[in-house]
């Protein structure tokens, strides 16, 4: 997700690596903090594989900066993330927020319309975070007050997103 966040923002503009990080983390926030072992060998892979280029600018300061670019095949390896996210990219709720917020970079509404659809088709799998022999346990049969609410929570949040799919997909497919 590291990667799909660098190229999506750079999508938008050039930036320094400390705007990438800065927008990154406000991205994922505190879930996910970024840290510059893992943001800069991210940038370097994707530099080494032509998806972006760097070039230095004078800084504000005495140091300069570099700047980050999206390469034409960095372009087109985004909306083709995009176009074909990874299943987990679809099951996690965090990893899905990423790919939402660079999904209206996808030009063409059907197919952005199809992610939509795989994440809905997802969300209507019965599920739960505790199961017993084999079946998920509803908020209303589990053991104590805190399960309790971690199931109402997820329910209520996933039926809000659930209707958030519908009209949305509703709007794509117009």
């Amino acid at each position: 997700m590291l990667e799909l966040s660098i190229l999506g923002f750079l999508f938008e503009e050039s930036l320094h690596g400390y705007e990438v990080k800065a927008r990154i983390q406000g991205l994922s926030g505190h879930i996910r903090p970024v840290s510059d072992g893992a943001l800069y060998p991210a940038i370097s892979r994707l530099v080494k594989a032509g998806l972006v280029e760097q070039h230095t600018e004078p800084g504000s300061g005495a140091a300069p900066r570099r700047i980050l670019s999206l390469t034409e095949a960095g372009r087109t390896e985004l909306l083709a993330r995009l176009r074909h996210p990874k299943e987990a990219e679809i099951t996690d709720g965090q990893r899905f927020f990423t790919l939402l917020a660079f999904l209206h970079h996808l030009p063409d509404r059907a197919e952005q319309a199809a992610v939509l659809r795989r994440r809905q088709t997802f969300l209507n799998i019965p599920a739960s975070f505790f199961y017993r022999d084999g079946e998920p346990i509803r908020a209303e049969d589990a053991p104590d007050l805190f399960r309790q609410g971690m199931l109402r929570i997820a329910r209520a949040t996933g039926a809000e997103e659930k209707k958030w799919l519908a009209e949305a997909i509703g709007s794509l497919e117009g």
